[in-house]
């Protein structure tokens, strides 16, 4: 599977962006699909996750702010980022595989499939 993520930009604090993950290549229905990002000189880290049944996980620093979602019938996966804030500025990239299960949900090598990230700037 090949995945595109978009949706990026330069917001203000206290704004919203939807990120988008588009997937091709093959039906993602049974994959589950996670958001990772990566912020200026840090390492990339967890922050929604959602699988196949719907059943999501969330880091702590985005939830009750960040909704994630999915749409199978048009394979794509959406990151719904409210209440923007500074340290949510970084390259955000979605990851998608069959395997991924609740123990490892956040565990990003445990996403096989991986698009190109998307950038996201909040000023404050």
């Amino acid at each position: 599977v090949q995945l595109q993520a978009s949706g990026g930009g330069l917001v203000q604090a206290g704004d919203s962006l939807r990120l988008s993950c588009a997937a091709t290549g093959r039906t993602f229905r049974r994959d589950t699909v996670g958001w990772f990002r990566q912020a200026p000189g840090k390492e990339r880290t967890f922050v929604a996750a959602i699988r196949y049944n719907g059943h999501t996980a969330y880091a702590d620093s985005v939830k009750g702010r960040f909704t994630i979602s999915r749409d199978n019938a048009n394979n794509m996966g959406y990151l719904q980022m409210n209440s923007l804030r500074p340290e949510d500025t970084a390259v955000y990239y979605c990851a998608a595989d069959p395997s991924v299960i609740l123990s490892n949900i956040r565990s990003q090598t445990a996403h096989a499939n991986w698009g190109q990230g998307t950038e996201v700037t909040v000023s404050s």
